[in-house]
């Protein structure tokens, strides 16, 4: 079975589309969407092979794993991988923006690296809004009151989640395939037979086979969906090892199981998160500056009209043709750059 980008496009268009029925109105009217030169793209292992030493902090219910790059005095960047990624998708971007005198850091999500939870007692919950909070704790946790905020994936949903809870932290975002914070109601709307194919390992995750198929088989599994969300993306071998490591950590399979089947509403969250999950269900607008990017993954979603109108403050939504759901890591230029732009929006 080959599940192609077209799959995938179909599933995010769809959702988009549901997405947009709870838009926000605005004057403001889609930005020219951009497509970064041929020049700037390019498919492979990348310039970098470390993250450099992982340092460790206390923040909230975690003891956090991150990387850091550029002086400490610089505007404070925090960089968010989602799954199956982890914080090896910035070791090309995280020097390009310290070259340039930023403060970068990459923290791995709770699940993944040498992230892990304080107390064996603390529910291993991966819904949206314990990971958006657990990024919060981390900047209070580092002393930063606000930063410029980058993500795919789920990190870009986070990235969504704290500038819509909590804008005052955010200068700036940038986020690859726009506004997706999950809302439980509209999860639970069919979509048509093309793009619920492209869920496939979300409902496979619903089931014990697929939790224990994934506890076996992770380094198989996460290879193959890195294949199929950039099937332009000659990674090596040794580019997908240096990531696979992070999914060895003791929590990631619980994580990524309450995540999925969490968005499903087949595994409850935490009556703490409670109160942001309600915000979250009337689809907020967001603020704050913001560079929207879109790459082959996004397939029929890849113009971002259908999220538009949830950015009301200045933004620019950009184009990266030829390049898959791995942005940074694949385009660590272009990405890089969008950083720097949001910025100075």
């Amino acid at each position: 079975m080959d599940i192609s980008r077209r799959f995938f496009g179909g599933v995010l268009a769809a959702g988009l589309a549901a997405a947009s029925l709870t838009a926000c109105t605005s004057d403001h009217t889609t930005a020219p969407a951009t497509t970064a030169a041929d020049a700037d793209l390019r498919s492979g292992s990348g310039a970098n092979t470390t993250l450099g030493p992982i340092k460790q902090i206390n923040a909230g219910v975690l003891n956090v794993g991150y990387a850091e790059f550029g002086p400490s005095t610089g505007q404070p960047v925090i960089l968010l991988h989602g799954w199956p990624y982890d914080a090896y998708s910035y070791a090309d971007v995280g020097p390009l923006l310290a070259a340039a005198g930023y403060r970068v850091l990459v923290p791995f999500l709770r699940g993944y690296g040498s992230t892990t939870f304080r107390s064996p007692e603390t529910v291993r919950n991966g819904q949206q809004s314990a990971i958006a909070r657990d990024i919060v704790d981390f900047m209070d946790a580092l002393g930063i009151d606000k930063a410029v905020l980058g993500g795919f994936d789920w990190g870009a949903r986070t990235v969504d989640i704290i500038a819509a809870l909590w804008p005052q932290r955010v200068k700036a975002m940038v986020a690859v395939s726009g506004y997706i914070i999950t809302q439980q109601a509209a999860q639970q709307q069919p979509l048509s037979p093309e793009a619920e194919l492209g869920w496939w390992y979300q409902y496979y995750f619903a089931t014990d086979r697929g939790r224990l198929g994934y506890t076996r088989n992770r380094h198989d599994f996460n290879e193959l969906i890195w294949r199929r969300a950039s099937p332009a993306w000659n990674f090596d071998d040794a580019t997908y090892d240096r990531s696979a490591t992070a999914f060895d950590n003791p929590d990631h399979v619980d994580i990524v199981i309450s995540n999925y089947r969490w968005r499903l509403s087949l595994a409850p969250g935490e009556p703490q998160y409670d109160g942001y999950e309600q915000q979250l269900a009337t689809g907020p607008a967001i603020s704050v500056p913001a560079i929207t990017i879109s790459s082959d993954f996004d397939g029929a979603a890849k113009a971002g009209k259908g999220y538009r109108d949830k950015f009301t403050g200045k933004y620019e939504h950009r184009i990266l043709d030829g390049i898959g759901h791995n942005v940074p890591q694949e385009a660590p230029h272009p990405f890089a750059q969008a950083i720097i732009d949001a910025d100075h929006l």
